[in-house]
């Protein structure tokens, strides 16, 4: 039978200086479980299977193999990727159930876009996601995942205005939110910021080419590189990330050819979108791999499913049902434990 005790912890003097400090302060005391084994013949019961089926011999090609868990994606184990010819594989994701499946299907890293604004929020921009909606959304990514890496986008106007309020925001976004890194747009104006955050423990991710925050400024959705000079101003970016401490850098709406030659140059991972095959990594907005998008897809878009299809098809088909009384039926309702007189109402006014 086990045995309840409580243990008194000893005091065990350290030396500090001239002091003698206890290394347990005195008068803390722990409960401990004691099993005494030898008074009973109760054989202890295991965490799995039970003790009492004997082994089973099997042949060693029958013996059921431990399946390997993969080992948990870092900012360091990605920058080791680089040359490898191994892809990293990224996609963004908001919510719970979204990221569940992106990390059952084997991705590499998570993005919590600001691109929630228009899939989710529809919102025209990016512009117009705040930083408690993003930290809200990683919150429920990071609780649904283990192996990605988890990278929160920083949203606009939360490092335009000082390196300090730069590093509080994101600290906000690892703290509250359980972001393991962060994403801000911007090639040189923005490496001081990307140094600052990385001497403050907290790994970025670089992005340059369109960029989706400077929309307004840019006066629409470009393409960039194009030119000689753009092309140029890109390199200068991304190496300037690149030595400011981004562990990985997104070359979005690029010409495949610049940002192969980019890649090439930088000793840090490129992450391409609409970018061509040339990056080391590839990433893509959830909704529009799967279809669930609203409206037209970008170009560099490929969809691999028709999600909302699929939903219209099953939500008709529940408002025919609810219509027509054939849901719910006896199968999707619960009985009374016991059966109930007719007039069971009667004294209730």
């Amino acid at each position: 039978m086990g045995k309840a005790m409580r243990v008194k912890i000893m005091e065990s003097p350290v030396a500090q200086g001239n002091e003698t400090k206890p290394l347990i302060p005195s008068g803390v005391t722990m409960l401990a479980l004691a099993m005494e084994a030898h008074m009973t013949d109760k054989k202890e019961r295991p965490v799995y299977g039970s003790a009492e089926t004997p082994p089973v011999s099997r042949p060693q090609d029958e013996i059921p193999q431990e399946r390997q868990i993969p080992s948990k994606v870092t900012a360091p184990s990605l920058i080791a990727r680089k040359g490898t010819g191994q892809a990293i594989l990224c996609l963004t994701a908001y919510d719970w159930p979204t990221a569940r499946l992106v990390d059952e299907a084997g991705f590499d890293l998570i993005l919590v876009g600001d691109s929630m604004a228009n899939v989710v929020l529809g919102h025209a921009s990016t512009l117009k996601i705040s930083l408690d909606q993003i930290i809200s959304a990683t919150r429920a990514v990071k609780r649904a995942v283990d192996r990605p890496l988890v990278v929160a986008d920083m949203p606009f106007g939360t490092y335009h205005v000082s390196v300090e309020e730069t590093i509080i925001n994101a600290l906000r976004l690892v703290r509250e939110g359980g972001a393991q890194a962060v994403k801000l747009e911007g090639g040189v104006a923005r490496a001081h910021l990307v140094q600052a955050l990385v001497e403050a423990d907290i790994p970025v991710m670089g992005h340059v080419g369109l960029l989706p925050q400077a929309v307004n400024v840019r006066g629409g959705f470009r393409v960039q590189g194009r030119t000689l000079d753009s092309a140029r101003r890109l390199l200068e970016d991304a190496l300037a990330l690149q030595e400011a401490g981004a562990f990985a850098i997104v070359l979005e709406g690029v010409p495949s050819a610049v940002a192969a030659r980019i890649t090439e140059r930088l000793s840090v991972p490129t992450i391409g979108i609409g970018a061509g095959g040339g990056c080391d990594g590839q990433i893509l907005v959830f909704h529009d791999v799967v279809g669930l998008s609203m409206g037209p897809a970008p170009k560099f878009v490929k969809r691999y499913a028709n999600v909302a299809e699929v939903m219209r098809d099953a939500l008709k088909g529940l408002v025919s049902d609810i219509r027509d009384g054939s849901f719910p039926t006896d199968e999707h309702t619960y009985d009374a434990k016991s059966q109930l007189p007719k007039d069971w109402d009667s004294e209730i006014e």
